[in-house]
């Protein structure tokens, strides 16, 4: 059974491989649906009224979230840590400016104020009472984590089944077996020729997540796509593509950026020195294969 619905401005296909009922199959699907609803209305820096923007708009006061928005949150500050600050959560400002503010369903445009000296130690998450503390204005952005979070949340209401795959715009989880049951085999694509795959891999329970700087280009500045570097402003060029496979979507997610920001030598050493798998392809088109794939 397969479905598809539109979340966090992407199309998200669930296929599930099962002997049951197919009443019993859509109802778990429709759960996972749910999921990615739950983390988008949790998460989504272009509503107003998402719990992240209400939580932006609270400075140097205690925020009680739900776990929706604390988890993708608290790992992003992880990462942000083990990176030193090349993947950091708040550079949610700096890309409305670069035009990556509207609301892809309403058309709406969000426009926040916040400092530019902002960075990732300017959030304090107290895990005992689950509270958001913002030191001063800023925008926090979880492109980076928050579509694994979800894939992750819904691969749960999944696992019952022989075989499963959430694909989330090319972000995507295979769990079990597929309907020979073998790996699920997933193509990566070539990031400028998209009828050729580059790689083939097999998988059972793991994730690949890519980022990419073909993706989403600014609409106000044609040199700048949706990957900036916290410190200088500037979308890096080294990479056009990096495509990470770890345990869970979340890990992928985020270290496919990761690795995106950190350039050639310290992005492949990055997944290299976590125990990572990757398909990285230079900005000439050379690919890196890393972690014995």
């Amino acid at each position: 059974m397969k479905k598809t619905k539109l979340f966090m401005d992407t199309v998200v296909d669930i296929k599930v491989v099962t002997r049951k009922s197919n009443d019993d199959a859509e109802s778990a699907i429709d759960r996972a649906f749910e999921a990615f609803r739950k983390v988008e209305h949790a998460c989504s820096r272009f509503s107003l009224d998402s719990e992240l923007m209400e939580a932006c708009r609270r400075i140097k006061t205690p925020v009680q979230i739900s776990p929706f928005l604390f988890e993708p949150l608290k790992f992003g500050l992880e990462v942000a840590k083990w990176t030193n600050g090349i993947f950091d959560p708040t550079v949610g400002k700096a890309m409305e400016d670069l035009g990556f503010n509207q609301h892809y369903l309403t058309g709406k445009l969000i426009q926040s104020s916040s400092s530019e000296s902002a960075t990732y130690r300017d959030i304090i998450l107290n895990e005992q009472d689950r509270t958001l503390y913002l030191r001063k204005p800023l925008v926090i952005d979880l492109g980076g984590v928050a579509k694994g979070f979800a894939i992750d949340l819904a691969s749960q209401e999944l696992k019952e089944f022989e075989g499963f795959v959430i694909n989330a715009g090319g972000d995507l989880y295979a769990g079990g077996l597929d309907e020979s049951g073998s790996k699920w085999k997933i193509g990566i694509q070539h990031p400028i020729n998209k009828e050729q795959i580059i790689q083939m891999i097999e998988i059972s329970y793991e994730a690949v997540c890519t980022s990419g700087s073909y993706e989403r280009k600014s609409p106000i500045n044609a040199d700048m796509h949706h990957i900036i570097d916290p410190n200088s402003k500037q979308s890096p060029t080294e990479w056009i593509s990096c495509s990470v496979i770890a345990p869970y979507a979340m890990m992928a997610d985020a270290f496919s950026t990761a690795s995106f920001l950190l350039g050639a030598d310290r992005g492949r050493s990055l997944i290299e020195a976590i125990d990572l798998k990757g398909v990285l392809i230079t900005s000439d088109l050379q690919i890196c294969r890393v972690g014995g794939i």
